[in-house]
């Protein structure tokens, strides 16, 4: 069931079609499931075809070896990682590493690592939250003193998306008199633990204790006054990456539940001719073209780079989002049947990862107060001014 409402170029509409038929091909659920089982807990293989692909560099800089992808480029490739339930760190190098040095960085640690990322040769995990923070991005307690070798920071970093198996940190540390600042850290340093752990969906996150972890001076990523800024732009990107991820999760969970109905029997007949299991798949389908839609908003207002509305159309569609994906989630489950909550059957797992993306980086309470503290989606004076109601 194509459920898509963007006018797409002949060219994007070509890149989306190669990404979906790659996927569809090598990215299988059962191969997905050998994947989970290497190592690092997904494919190198895959990760060096998505670099020949150009997957790791669309969203980078131009100057940088990079396409700087629009906002349907970024749905096309991301809502089909959903779909196919990706779990190669995309998000942790792509969208919040790569986002940090761009943003962040001097132009010679730009030009030194971004067409590295595009070639799949780095892979970075962003060490930002800690455990009393919750959602506060300005509350860092991990510290970093200078001295004239460079710097030695302190502190423990709590749920590292992909944290084990990155090349390089980035790590977020409070400088006395200065506030947060992002240093480049090598996790194999003396210094620096990293336990790594699983996730609920599958993926791979990480614990990072630093004590006395030494860095060298230049790997401080000081090419930026307003560091905490880059913080809260970076984070809405991991926001809207994940809900375009959410909605093509959504995607496939509505396939799978149409082709369920369509083929399940029972008292003799096929339950998809059952009005009220009907319905309920056109309300799914309701619900994820909200979500679709607010993600594409939220990717415009990306796009156009102003902060206020970047941070309201971020949390919208990640409230939305997790609206939506725990109804088409739930529903699915509940369609299938006690077959829906197996391991071997992959609605299990879509509805795994669904739930994981609405907590990452707030919840869905969490967004709605955020909303509201920014003062509503539509202000009176946005409209020439409205009467009191």
């Amino acid at each position: 069931m194509n459920t898509s409402v963007m006018e797409l170029s002949e060219e994007q509409r070509l890149f989306k079609d190669s990404v979906e038929k790659y996927l569809e091909k090598r990215y299988s659920f059962e191969q997905r499931g050998r994947y989970a089982a290497c190592a690092d807990g997904w494919s190198r293989a895959a990760w060096a075809q998505f670099a020949d692909m150009g997957l790791l560099a669309f969203q980078l800089p131009e100057a940088h070896g990079g396409f700087a992808a629009g906002p349907l480029d970024t749905m096309s490739v991301l809502e089909a990682f959903g779909r196919a339930l990706v779990l190669e760190p995309f998000l942790s190098t792509v969208v919040l590493g790569a986002g940090c040095i761009e943003l962040a960085g001097r132009a010679e640690q730009q030009a030194a690592l971004l067409p590295r990322i595009a070639q799949g040769d780095l892979l970075l995990a962003f060490a930002h939250t800690e455990a009393h923070a919750r959602y506060d991005l300005a509350e860092v307690r991990c510290g970093a003193v200078s001295d004239e070798a460079g710097w030695t920071i302190e502190g423990e970093k709590f749920l590292v998306l992909d944290g084990a198996g990155a090349d390089m940190l980035i790590v977020s540390a409070h400088i006395e008199g200065e506030g947060i600042a992002l240093f480049l850290v090598d996790p194999r340093e003396p210094g620096v633990r990293v336990t790594s752990y699983l996730t609920q969906d599958g993926h791979r996150a990480a614990n990072i204790q630093l004590s006395g972890a030494r860095v060298a001076k230049e790997n401080r990523l000081d090419g930026c006054l307003d560091v905490k800024a880059v913080i809260e732009d970076v984070t809405d990107r991991a926001i809207v990456a994940l809900c375009a991820e959410a909605v093509g999760i959504m995607s496939r969970m509505l396939d799978l539940t149409v082709e369920y109905l369509g083929t399940r029997q029972q008292f003799g007949t096929k339950i998809g001719s059952f009005q009220v299991l009907r319905h309920r798949a056109v309300d799914m389908l309701v619900a994820l073209d909200q979500a679709r839609s607010m993600t594409l908003g939220a990717l415009a207002a990306l796009a156009q780079g102003r902060p206020e509305e970047r941070r309201k159309m971020a949390s919208a569609a990640k409230a939305q989002v997790g609206k939506s994906a725990r109804f088409v989630g739930q529903s699915a489950i509940q369609l299938h049947g006690g077959i829906g909550v197996t391991m071997e059957y992959m609605i299990g797992h879509c509805f795994l990862r669904s739930t994981a993306i609405e907590m990452l980086f707030g919840d869905t309470e969490y967004h709605l107060s955020r909303i509201s503290d920014l003062g509503g989606l539509v202000c009176a004076a946005d409209h020439g001014g409205m009467p009191d109601a």
